[in-house]
């Protein structure tokens, strides 16, 4: 065999005997060679030189529309080429009758598979917000989509370490640590049901692995971005509500579930309160109204003629949860007329940067006006611990100097990192 074309090849086809096996040299990623004289019978090379013989079979009934299902047999010095291939018989003659021989392991050593794993983990948290599940089922399935119904002590630190390399490549640095990350948890639950099992994300840690590092987006400062995003929404002439979502968005630093998610009952026009349940960090929100926050409530309660105390600030007959959603799709147009790039957590980012590089609040100050997680430090929990009352002179602050910039007399233009959402 041409050794040289194995390490070009991602799929080689050879009679995997010993010497050939031996022959295989790694690539700079993982691939299989496949036996020509048995399908489905190959040995996965990995980039540090390891090589396991595995087998590839066809579930259940469906032909080729049953799932692809792989098992590990072994690591070549462990079993020979000729040990393997009868192994690889027995487990295509077991999926021919119509078993799985995959899901029968993993049952008869008591091991769940990485789908099992995910599914007890979920459980575990009930409490978790549906974007959150939402997000974490995608990153299973689009990251080890193909390992689901591998058992956990299948995958080990080298299938960690390239599966990690090809996400960010494929995906994004941010993907690939996101993914990375929950499986590391969904191991650490099942390590301590499953005496033995180790966690392959904390073996590739321990090897030198490292996440990829977090990358601070650069925007312009707000004295720049705020006027120009002020006028692009003018200019894409959204609707009031769009627009009041902008202009209290812009005043509070909310996010965007938070805003539209507002309903009149937690809204005190007459103390000048505002009440948001929920929140991504889980703990309630009350902030005093600003002069411009409150004009915009009492505006829209005198055009909508809500006699009630109850109700969605921001109904909607369309949408299922029964307030708007799906305004995201207005960005790239708002960033075309503004001539610069806008996303409505911008307004959270510029938000907190006035707070704290024009008006230089208190950095627990900042976090408390914007609902921000708070640090495991027991002197900053004191002073994050602030009354509505004591908010309410610095939000007046921070949304009077908001107000200036979105007319655009702000300071001159200059470049900032803005600080961390």
């Amino acid at each position: 065999m041409d050794t040289a074309t194995a390490k070009r090849t991602a799929r080689v086809k050879t009679t995997l005997t010993k010497r050939a096996v031996e022959a295989l040299e790694p690539a700079d990623r993982p691939f299989i060679a496949w036996d020509d004289r048995l399908t489905g019978f190959g040995v996965r090379v990995q980039p540090s030189g390891a090589k396991t013989f595995v087998v590839n079979y066809r579930a259940g009934e469906g032909g080729r529309k049953a799932p692809n299902k792989r098992v590990t047999l072994g690591r070549f010095g462990r079993i020979t080429p000729d040990q393997a291939r009868r192994m690889a018989q027995e487990t295509l003659g077991k999926a021919a009758g119509g078993g799985d021989p995959a899901e029968e392991r993993a049952e008869a050593r008591g091991m769940p598979t990485l789908a099992q794993a995910f599914e007890d983990y979920m459980e575990a948290n009930p409490r978790r917000k549906p974007r959150t599940v939402q997000i974490y089922r995608q990153n299973l399935r689009v990251c080890f989509g193909d390992w689901l119904t591998r058992s956990l002590d299948a995958i080990d630190r080298r299938d960690v370490e390239a599966r990690f390399h090809t996400v960010t490549e494929r995906n994004s640095w941010a993907t690939a640590n996101q993914a990375v990350s929950m499986l590391r948890s969904i191991y650490r639950r099942s390590s301590i049901d499953h005496e033995g099992l180790r966690n392959p994300v904390e073996l590739w840690i321990a090897g030198g692995g490292r996440l990829n590092r977090k990358r601070r987006r650069r925007i312009s400062a707000p004295s720049e971005v705020l006027p120009r995003w002020s006028a692009g929404v003018e200019a894409v002439g959204l609707s009031g509500d769009h627009r009041d979502i902008f202009t209290i968005g812009a005043y509070t630093g909310m996010r965007l579930g938070e805003v539209v998610a507002l309903r009149w009952e937690r809204i005190d026009l007459e103390r000048r309160i505002l009440r948001v349940e929920e929140t991504k960090t889980g703990e309630p929100l009350e902030l005093p109204l600003t002069r411009q926050l409150a004009a915009v409530f009492e505006r829209r309660r005198e055009e909508s003629n809500e006699t009630g105390e109850e109700g969605w600030v921001f109904p909607s007959r369309t949408s299922a949860d029964g307030h708007l959603k799906g305004i995201g799709h207005h960005h790239v147009d708002i960033s075309k007329a503004a001539g610069t790039r806008f996303w409505f957590h911008g307004l959270r980012n510029a938000f907190i940067t006035v707070a704290e590089r024009d008006l230089m609040l208190p950095r627990p100050l900042t976090k408390r006006l914007v609902n921000h997680a708070r640090d495991d430090d027991i002197t900053e929990g004191y002073a994050a611990d602030w009354t509505v009352e004591q908010l309410r002179e610095p939000a007046q602050r921070v949304a009077d100097r908001i107000e200036t910039l979105l007319m655009g007399s702000g300071a001159p233009v200059r470049q900032t990192h803005a600080a961390a959402p």
